[in-house]
């Protein structure tokens, strides 16, 4: 379920004071823990790290993702490979 359009979109305003008090041609990374967060234009132009659950992604918000959450950017599962017969066989000999 949506939020409400009364409301309006969920931003975490711990996020909004960093964005505001720094200048986008520095170039730092800011990180946060708010993956629900909702990206708002006055984001856009900035390097965000987006924690994963282990580790810090590094997401720089371009006008597109202007909507989207912070966390769609920051996949927290990573894809191995698939095993079986056909795999092992479709490897390439290591030396």
């Amino acid at each position: 379920m949506s939020r409400s359009l009364k409301k309006g979109p969920y931003t975490d305003p711990k996020l909004l004071k960093k964005v505001s008090n720094l200048r986008q041609d520095e170039g730092k990374i800011i990180k946060t823990w708010s993956r629900p967060s909702v990206i708002t234009p006055e984001m856009v132009g900035f390097t965000f790290g987006v924690h994963n659950g282990r580790e810090h992604i590094s997401v720089h918000v371009v006008e597109n993702m202007v909507g989207h959450r912070l966390g769609e950017f920051a996949s927290t599962r990573k894809f191995v490979k698939h095993g079986g017969k056909m795999a092992k066989g479709q490897e390439p000999a290591v030396s």
